[in-house]
């Protein structure tokens, strides 16, 4: 068992008890069913083809009695020596149909007959021949009479059982697939949980639809394994062993005839799951990728429909789905050549090598009909499972990928939520000579140094990719310093767990999110400790509230889709009133005010001004009309603060600054290298 195997292992314990009950109860559907052949061989053997055993006529006071021209027979084994009252006598079946002879031994052989004599011709050595008489069906059914009670009770008994494996074939299977939902239940949310403490950067690099693909379609095709998979894995081996175990009790000859079918077994699915694992692989990272690119079509379609890309985004979704097909095609093959046909073939082998046996009579006279059949009942049921079983090899191999690759999420290191809560600083934060880069040494901020004071306003501007955004992304934690020191009052912020430590921040993006709910519901996140109390001001004094009330539902009307149906300028608005809510220490204003109007822009700005009271607030600016009044303006190029001061003094420099802002109030186009 492979670290996979181990860990779905380990899952499966939680919920030991009921899987345990549940082999528990397929132990005994097992057993209850493999009872029937025997039954069957009893019928057959003793209540049927019993009828050629040794006769002896009795009284008319006897039981279990045949009356025969006027006298009374009774089978030998339901006699006891004192009942005989005349010789022995044999009824024999031959030509289809049954024939009296007064005597006890006859011959094995071929039987004929022929003006009433019966020829007996055995396979070597010379025939011998019999005076015997033909039975009507009235003479006949005397002889089978007294079979009919115990054949009636034994039906009932077979049937009986049956009804019995049913019920048990219905707890196994109920416990074990209420089993295994409640597993993979807890696997998808310890999954969904871990995926909430990986780092910012881990989704940076894996596309959301990978990552939905494995929290949804992988954790599916586990649970099948534990539903399907397992469950015939189980009963399979649980059939075959104690089929095995019946066969040798009854016959040790016939039961080393169907051993050699385990080991061909074994050997079919080591060769099948070599050349499974490597299509499985493939095929499970191509769905990934489709479904990662569906994810990114529909979250850009406007964009995929204004540049009229339709065409190639089809072309791409088509090679991926192309790849995928190739692939699928190739499992099918592998699955059509090792199907249960291949199954059949070797079931028929078995059977016709052991009918060969019987009707050459090279296994001896103790193989009975009864016997034979018997052994074909148990095969046929033991060939049940193994068809199962090679049917779900196909699903083992790629619930052990999804596996794998769910587990590969799992593994990645996150960020233990640390619990409890942290005392409201003060907000003054300072950068001493930091560096960083994303990859290797292609630093994006260069020994970055500046100081904010508890209150103030620091604005970042410069060109796209000068390390604004980088800046806050370090302060947020999203990704840990390399080189210097951040402090917040002093102590590091590595000496603090992030969710501690984001405890007090607040954030607010060029493009605010919003979750599927309610207004109101997006300004508080469901957090019981914000009150719809606090909400409602949080509304107002951000100047959106009445604006909101406006709505069929307030501020209760139903947020889908991101806010698709809400403005930009209302979806800020949200989001400054979520910021606001949080009440932050230290607030974060992403270009958050880029995509807002013009006529929108004096509410947001309004809007701003309460935000940024009493808390160190930090904005990147894209107008550089709306940090006029920054306490502090730092201008970045290339990962390096190249200016800083207020805008006067910034604007008395006459440097880049100054170059920028005179660009923007003259309505200038700006140059690549000075937008910002």
């Amino acid at each position: 068992m492979g670290t996979t195997g181990k860990r779905l292992f380990q899952y499966a314990m939680l919920y030991k008890r009921s899987i345990l009950l549940a082999l528990a109860f397929l132990l005994l559907a097992v057993s209850v069913e493999l009872i029937g052949p025997v039954i069957a061989k009893r019928m057959i053997d003793q209540n049927i083809l019993g009828i050629e055993k040794t006769w002896y006529e009795v009284s008319s006071a006897s039981g279990k009695k045949a009356e025969y021209k006027g006298k009374y027979y009774k089978r030998g084994d339901h006699i006891s020596a004192d009942d005989i009252l005349g010789a022995p006598v044999r009824v024999l079946q031959a030509d289809g149909g049954f024939y009296w002879y007064e005597g006890e031994t006859v011959i094995e052989g071929q039987r004929k007959v022929a003006d009433g004599t019966m020829t007996i011709t055995p396979e070597n050595g010379n025939p011998a021949t019999y005076e015997v008489t033909k039975l009507s069906k009235d003479e006949l059914y005397q002889f089978y009479k007294p079979e009919i009670p115990i054949l009636l009770q034994l039906a009932a008994i077979y049937v009986g059982l049956l009804v019995l494996a049913a019920l048990f074939t219905y707890g196994q299977r109920m416990l074990l697939q209420t089993s295994a939902n409640r597993i993979v239940q807890r696997l998808r949310e310890d999954v969904f949980a871990h995926s909430q403490r990986l780092p910012v950067q881990y989704f940076d690099n894996l596309p959301a639809g990978k990552i939905v693909s494995r929290i949804s379609n992988d954790t599916e095709t586990i649970r099948e394994l534990f539903v399907a998979v397992l469950a015939n894995f189980f009963s399979g081996a649980i059939y075959m062993a104690a089929i095995m175990g019946a066969l040798f009790l009854m016959s040790p000859k016939l039961a080393l005839i169907a051993l050699p079918v385990i080991p061909i077994l074994i050997a079919w699915i080591i060769i099948y799951r070599k050349f499974a694992e490597r299509y499985n692989r493939i095929i499970r990272t191509k769905l990934s990728d489709i479904n990662a690119m569906i994810n990114e079509s529909i979250n850009g379609m406007p964009i995929i429909q204004a540049f009229r890309r339709q065409k190639q985004t089809m072309e791409e979704f088509d090679d991926h789905n192309k790849e995928f097909y190739a692939y699928q095609n190739k499992m099918l093959s592998l699955n059509s050549i090792t199907s249960h046909n291949l199954v059949n073939v070797l079931r028929n082998i078995v059977f016709i090598s052991v009918v060969w046996l019987f009707w050459g009579d090279k296994l001896g006279s103790a193989i009975t009909v009864g016997l034979l059949y018997a052994f074909v009942d148990y095969m046929s049921r033991m060939f049940q499972p193994i068809v199962g079983i090679v049917n779900q090899l196909s699903n083992l191999e790629t619930a052990r990928i999804s596996a794998e690759r769910v587990f590969e999420l799992m593994d990645e290191p996150g960020v233990d939520v640390a619990e409890g809560k942290m005392e409201r600083y003060k907000g003054e934060v300072s950068f001493k000579d930091v560096t960083f880069a994303y990859k290797g040494d292609d630093y994006v901020l260069k020994n970055i140094s500046f100081d904010a004071k508890q209150g103030q306003t620091v604005a970042l501007v410069g060109h796209t990719g000068s390390g604004k955004s980088s800046i806050l992304n370090l302060l947020f934690r999203f990704y840990d310093i390399e080189k210097g020191t951040i402090t917040i009052d002093g102590t590091s912020i590595m000496d603090t767990p992030k969710q501690m430590l984001r405890q007090h921040m607040g954030i607010v993006l060029q493009d605010p999110f919003l979750f599927t709910g309610t207004i109101a519901s997006n300004v508080s996140l469901d957090n019981p400790e914000i009150s719809r109390e606090k909400v409602e001001k949080a509304l107002k004094d951000v100047g959106a509230y009445e604006m909101f009330q406006s709505l069929p539902n307030g501020i209760d009307e139903p947020v889908i889709e991101k806010g698709s149906t809400l403005s930009a300028g209302q979806r800020q608005l949200i989001s400054f009133a979520r910021a606001l809510a949080y009440d932050p220490a230290i607030l974060i204003l992403d270009e958050a005010t880029a995509s807002i109007d013009t006529e929108t822009e004096a509410i947001i700005q309004a809007a701003l001004d309460v935000l940024k009271k009493g808390r160190t607030t930090f904005v990147i600016a894209h107008r550089l009309s709306t940090i006029r009044q920054a306490d502090q303006i730092l201008v970045l190029d290339h990962g390096e603060i190249v200016e800083r001061g207020n805008h006067d003094e910034l604007m008395e420099q006459k440097g880049k600054y100054y170059g920028m802002y005179q660009l923007q109030q003259g309505g200038a186009a700006v140059s690549p290298a000075l937008s910002v």
